[in-house]
């Protein structure tokens, strides 16, 4: 279930509630008159199944709520109402099939800023990848993906696509490209350091290293695992099974490329380099693909069984 937070104005509240009582998929409606300040208005609170979310906001945002007052949406771990489950029996589909195109929107919004925290982090874990690449460490690698937050973009990239958002594209682009590029910046003059400290040497990115060689040396089932991972990460967010993000960053390939690219590029391998970027594209592109793929499934499919339940439904709307 979701629980609304509405904010209207006073003479509008009649409308709003009309709408939620005639909403398939409602429950436990509340209206507090006069209790809003700042905007001024009326508060009203309603739970709402999730495969009836995405309905009933662009509902209120056709009203103008959004810009008049205010619409606040949470998840909810646990309803126990005889109510509410009345409400997911009649929404149409399942609560984990819905995708709440809004919250989709902004999540992936605020994961593709272009910020400090963002370029630190995927900074640290290109570091720590370049440390796994050059001891040939597995298990470096692993935690560098893990750290790495670089999916934020690419599914902003995805969503934007799918909801043709221009300005949404072009802030995953410059935040996934921007950071890439800072973060191989970063770590090119990292190695540089351990090499003058005597931890990094030429010996070390000429070794065979058989656990980690595969990072320079893409096949097509570098980009098949890319897919894949695109895939299982987009369903893992349309659906708030956010646990299984971590599967997916540490399937891909992209993280460690780039720690192997910059590094090789300070040794002038560019043999390696020119490998681990071939290798990074091929991930990112299999990422990007799979997500927009993903997502334009799950929106036909939605929309066609809403339709053949509930008759004709107008098509959610993106920024």
């Amino acid at each position: 279930m979701l629980h609304l937070r509405l904010i209207v104005p006073a003479g509008r509240t009649d409308e709003v509630v009309h709408l939620l009582e005639s909403t398939v998929g409602t429950a436990h409606l509340v209206v507090m008159p006069g209790v809003a300040r700042d905007p001024a208005g009326d508060v009203v609170l309603c739970d709402v199944a999730r495969e009836a979310g995405d309905d009933v906001i662009s509902a209120l945002r056709g009203l103008g709520i959004d810009k008049s007052g205010s619409i606040t949406v949470e998840n909810m771990d646990l309803t126990l109402s005889a109510h509410a489950d009345k409400a997911e029996e009649e929404a149409p589909g399942e609560g984990a099939d819905a995708v709440l195109w809004e919250e989709l929107t902004e999540a992936t919004h605020e994961e593709s800023t272009f910020s400090v925290t963002y370029v630190a982090f995927l900074a640290v874990a290109t570091m720590l990848a370049a440390c796994g690449v050059m001891l040939d460490n597995a298990i470096l690698i692993v935690g560098a993906m893990a750290v790495g937050p670089e999916f934020g973009p690419l599914a902003g990239i995805s969503t934007a696509l799918v909801q043709r958002a221009p300005r949404l594209v072009w802030r995953s682009l410059v935040a996934l490209i921007g950071g890439f590029a800072v973060a191989m910046v970063l770590t090119a003059g990292f190695a540089w350091a351990m090499d003058a400290l005597g931890q990094f040497t030429y010996a070390m990115i000429e070794a065979g290293r058989p656990n980690t060689s595969f990072i320079w040396k893409p096949d097509p089932l570098s980009f098949v695992v890319a897919f894949l991972a695109g895939i299982a990460g987009t369903l893992s967010l349309t659906s708030a099974k956010s646990g299984a993000l971590i599967g997916v960053a540490i399937s891909v390939t992209t993280v460690p490329a780039a720690a192997n690219a910059a590094v090789a590029f300070s040794y002038s391998d560019y043999g390696q380099m020119w490998g681990s970027t071939a290798q990074l594209l091929a991930n990112l592109g299999g990422i990007v693909a799979a997500g927009t793929l993903t997502l334009l499934v799950q929106k036909a499919l939605w929309a066609n069984h809403r339709r053949r339940r509930t008759g004709p439904v107008a098509s959610p709307s993106g920024e």
